[in-house]
C-alpha cells in the first residue's frame, strides 16, 4: 500500500515541478491562440479551460489507461515505476510538446509539424501512417462497443449498433467540436474520474491488499519486462495516439498559460487512473496469476465490470457500461475526427465549408464501415507498436523545434532515445515481429538509440538554430 500511495503521489508531484519546468523551456507567451485568431466556429472554437481539460482527457484516455495497465500489472509492481516515471519524463512532454507545438503552428495536426521540423519525408510518412492508424483505432472503437450492445440487447444485431454508433461518428467528425463532442465529453470525463476514484476507494477501505514494490518480474508466463511492458502499458505512461488528439484542443484553447494544465495535466490525470488499475487488478485478483486467468477467461471488459461492480455495486456496474462502451466510442470519434483535420492539413483544405467537410468525412465513415467487416486480431496486434513509435517520432520532432528555438532539447530528445531502444526492440523480439533473440534484439535496440540520437544531433547542427521559437514560420493550415 506505501508503493501505491508514494507513487500517486510522485506522479501530482511532477505536474507541479517537472511540468511546470517543461512549461519554462518551452516559453508560453501572451500571443492570440489560434482558437482567438482563427476563430470559425468548427474546429477553432474558444472553450473554457475546465472543458478543454476533461474533453482532452476523455480523448487521450478512453480505455487506453485502463486495458493497457490491467495488462501491464501482470509483471508485478514494476510497472508502478514505468507508469510514473514514463508519465512525468515522456508522456506529459510529449503531450505538451505536441499540443503547444500546435498551437504556435495555427492549430497543426502532428504530420505537418513533423514535416516542418523532421523534413518532408517524415512528414509524408507521418501524413499515411497517422491517418492509417485513426481509421483503424476509429474501426476497431466501433466494433467492440457494438458487440457489447448487442450482448446487452440482444435484440438489435451487432451489425444494427454497428451502423448507428458509424452515424453517431458521422455527425461528431463532420459538426462543429463544441455541438456533440463539447458538450458529451465533460460529462463522460467526469463519469471516468468518478470510476477510477470509486475503484481505489473500493480497494482501500473493503482491504484488499496493493503489493509492495519488487524489481522482480512476475508475469505468469514471464514474459520480458524489457521491452514488452512499456509497449503493453501504452496510454498508460506515453501514446502516440495523443500527439493525433491534441492539435484538436490547440485549436479551442484560449490561453498558451493554459497550455500544462491540459496538456501536462490530462496526460498526469491518465497516469493516475492507469496506477490506480494497475494496483487495484492485481490486488482485486490477489496476484499477478489471478490476475493474468482473470484476463484470459473474462477479457478486459469483463474485468473491469467484476471489479466495478464487486467493489460499487449497482453503480459500479453502470460505470462499468459507461466505461467500457462510451469511452472506446469516444476515442473512436475523435480518432475519425483527427483524421479528417489530418487531411484537411495535408492539401489545404479549407474546413469552415461544410461541403468540404463532408468530403472528406463521408469517405473516412464508408472506408471504417467497410473495414469493420474484416478481422482485425492480426492487424490490431500491432496498434501498440505503432502507436508507441508514433510518440517517439513526435518526440523528436519536439526536440528538433526545442534545438532550432536554441532551449533545452534534452527533455525531449531523453525519452525520444529511450523510446526508440524499446519500440526498436519490441519489434524485433514480439511474435507479431521478427522473433529474434532476446539478446541481439537488445543490443540492436540500443545501437539503433544511439545512431537515432547521432543522426538528430548532426542533422539539427547542420541548420542555424533560432533565437526564439516564436520566431520560427508557422505550417499554413486552411489558408
Amino acid at each position: 500500500m506505501i508503493t501505491f500511495f508514494v507513487a500517486l503521489a510522485l506522479l501530482i508531484l511532477g505536474y507541479f515541478t517537472y511540468g511546470f519546468f517543461v512549461e519554462k523551456v518551452f516559453g508560453v507567451t501572451n500571443k492570440d491562440t489560434p482558437a482567438i485568431s482563427m476563430e470559425d466556429g468548427v474546429d477553432y472554437v474558444p472553450m473554457s479551460t475546465g472543458r478543454v481539460f476533461l474533453i482532452q482527457l476523455l480523448n487521450i484516455a478512453g480505455l487506453g489507461p485502463i486495458f493497457g495497465a490491467l495488462a501491464g500489472a501482470q509483471w508485478g509492481p514494476v510497472v508502478f515505476i514505468w507508469i510514473v516515471f514514463g508519465t512525468i519524463l515522456a508522456g506529459g512532454v510529449h503531450d505538451f510538446m505536441t499540443g503547444m507545438l500546435s498551437v504556435r503552428h495555427k492549430g497543426a495536426s502532428v504530420s505537418e509539424l513533423t514535416g516542418y521540423y523532421l523534413g518532408d519525408i517524415m512528414k509524408n510518412v507521418m501524413r499515411i501512417f497517422s491517418v492509417v492508424l485513426l481509421v483503424l483505432v476509429g474501426t476497431v472503437f466501433a466494433t467492440g462497443p457494438a458487440a457489447l450492445l448487442h450482448m446487452l440487447v440482444p435484440k438489435m444485431g451487432a451489425l444494427t449498433w454497428l451502423v448507428i454508433i458509424l452515424l453517431y461518428y458521422f455527425f461528431a467528425t463532420l459538426l462543429p467540436i463544441d455541438k456533440i463532442i463539447g458538450k458529451l465529453y465533460p460529462i463522460f470525463g467526469v463519469c471516468l474520474i468518478i470510476m477510477c476514484i470509486g475503484v481505489a476507494g473500493g480497494i482501500i477501505v473493503k482491504g484488499y491488499e496493493i503489493p509492495e514494490m519488487t524489481l522482480a518480474n512476475l508475469h505468469p508466463a514471464n514474459t520480458p519486462i524489457w521491452p514488452f511492458m512499456f509497449i503493453t502499458v501504452a496510454c498508460g505512461a506515453i501514446s502516440g495516439f495523443h500527439a493525433t488528439q491534441s492539435p484538436m484542443m490547440a485549436r479551442c484553447l484560449k490561453r498558451e498559460k493554459d497550455g500544462r494544465r491540459v496538456f501536462y495535466g490530462a496526460m498526469v490525470a491518465e497516469g493516475v487512473i492507469a496506477l490506480i488499475w494497475a494496483a487495484g487488478g492485481v490486488a482485486f485478483y490477489q496476484s499477478t496469476g489471478g490476475l493474468s486467468n482473470a484476463l484470459a477467461q473474462n477479457t478486459a471488459n469483463g474485468v473491469v465490470y467484476e471489479i466495478c461492480h464487486t467493489l460499487l455495486g449497482p453503480a459500479g456496474a453502470v460505470l462499468a457500461m459507461i466505461g467500457v462502451i462510451a469511452c472506446p466510442i469516444t476515442s473512436g470519434d475523435t480518432a475519425f475526427r483527427s483524421a479528417r483535420l489530418t487531411i484537411a492539413d495535408w492539401f489545404k483544405i479549407n474546413q469552415a465549408d461544410g461541403k468540404l467537410r463532408l468530403l472528406l468525412t463521408a469517405p473516412l465513415l464508408i472506408v471504417g464501415g467497410i473495414l469493420s467487416q474484416m478481422d482485425f486480431n492480426i492487424i490490431w496486434r500491432y496498434f501498440s507498436w505503432s502507436n508507441q513509435t508514433l510518440a517517439m517520432i513526435a518526440l523528436w520532432t519536439a526536440a528538433s523545434y526545442l534545438y532550432k528555438a536554441g532551449k533545452n532539447y534534452f527533455i525531449c530528445a531523453v525519452p525520444a532515445t529511450f523510446m526508440s531502444a524499446v519500440t526498436f526492440t519490441y519489434i524485433l523480439m514480439a511474435p507479431e515481429g521478427f522473433r529474434l533473440p532476446q539478446q541481439v534484439s537488445y543490443i540492436a535496440g540500443g545501437i539503433f538509440a544511439a545512431v537515432c540520437l547521432g543522426v538528430f544531433l548532426f542533422v539539427t547542427k547542420k541548420n542555424t538554430p533560432e533565437t526564439d521559437g516564436s520566431k520560427l514560420e508557422p505550417v499554413p493550415v486552411n489558408e
